[in-house]
């Protein structure tokens, strides 16, 4: 933990491969447990809840969210983990598997305290000569940081893909038609935030406590269809997995006052209607009522998802500061928006 307060911005790393499983079609799902941990290890943290279906496993970790799916592993870490040590780690138990590395993308928005992070994670440019050392030769890459014209917040992102690769159809499908939204929320309403403290000598479970949480604040109701995994610390702070078919959704929360943060993540179907992840925004801005508010929307085909966020959140009280957008090999387009509390 940082001296001033926990660092709630998640660092986020998502590996693709490549590679064919006709034993079982698991692929990185033949990941023993143990191993996994061993991974968790070096990045410093653990398990501390987990589900899975037919299409992936989904770890609720100490510190964030583990997600592997037969050939893409995806993990958030927050606080002071050292998220990239598990990239060199997990590309050599792929190997094992007869899988390949043929994408990786890392993002992360800028720390609030920046002066607490350890090596790799001391500066965005400590982060990508990291990844450039650690990732295998044959991926070209790129970075870069889409700023808020209007403060010095940064949304950092980094991709490196082989252009060569080539993948399974079904995997092809499955990525092409997906995006990924990133929400980021700080300064939370203190009334709503005092929600994710537990009360002193509960007798729960971080789970039973969990549930209960998931509940009284209204997270329940984003998905209904989803299967949840849900885990509260002691003595604050909260953390949940969705899982909904081939597709996950996760909440993260710091409440404490003065570095108060919390985050939801999921992706979305290009085919899916587009009101429906302007709900889920509205539905996540209302249960935090954030001073501050971003989001990244990722899609490799362009999809518009970002679009109309602006005018559904407007009426709650968030006005949009900026909106600016890149394009990165392998990850698409990248938007990133920007809003603030009304004065």
């Amino acid at each position: 933990m940082a001296a001033s307060g926990f660092e709630g911005f998640e660092k986020r790393v998502e590996l693709r491969f490549s590679g064919n499983d006709p034993a079982t079609g698991k692929g990185l799902r033949r990941l023993d447990f143990f191993l996994l941990e061993k991974v968790l290890h070096a990045v410093q943290c653990t398990v501390v809840s987990a589900v899975g279906n037919k299409y992936f496993d989904s770890y609720v970790l100490s510190e964030s969210s583990l997600f592997v799916y037969p050939r893409k592993v995806i993990i958030k870490t927050c606080g002071t983990t050292q998220l990239l040590k598990s990239v060199r780690l997990l590309v050599d138990h792929a190997i094992t598997l007869g899988l390949t590395l043929c994408g990786c993308r890392y993002t992360r928005g800028s720390f609030i305290f920046p002066d607490a992070q350890p090596y790799p994670h001391t500066s965005f440019n400590e982060e990508v000569m990291y990844l450039e050392q650690n990732l295998p030769k044959n991926l070209s890459c790129k970075r870069g940081s889409i700023m808020n014209s209007k403060s010095c917040y940064k949304w950092h992102v980094f991709t490196a893909c082989d252009e060569g690769c080539t993948v399974g159809m079904e995997d092809m499908h499955a990525d092409d038609h997906l995006y990924t939204v990133e929400i980021c929320m700080t300064e939370l309403d203190p009334v709503l935030a005092k929600k994710f403290f537990r009360r002193f000598g509960d007798g729960k479970t971080g789970d039973s406590a969990g549930r209960e949480m998931t509940e009284v604040t209204g997270i329940r109701n984003v998905n209904k269809n989803a299967l949840i995994c849900d885990y509260a610390f002691d003595p604050c702070g909260y953390s949940m997995n969705g899982i909904d078919g081939n597709r996950y959704s996760t909440v993260h929360v710091t409440p404490e006052d003065g570095f108060s943060y919390a985050s939801f993540e999921c992706v979305g179907s290009i085919y899916d209607d587009k009101n429906e992840i302007l709900e889920v925004l509205k539905k996540v801005t209302k249960i935090f009522g954030p001073a501050e508010l971003s989001v990244s929307t990722t899609s490799t085909t362009g999809h518009g998802a970002w679009r109309g966020m602006a005018k559904a959140i407007e009426p709650l009280g968030m006005r949009l500061r900026s909106c600016m957008a890149d394009e990165y090999p392998d990850s698409g387009i990248v938007v990133f928006q920007t809003f603030t509390a009304h004065q």
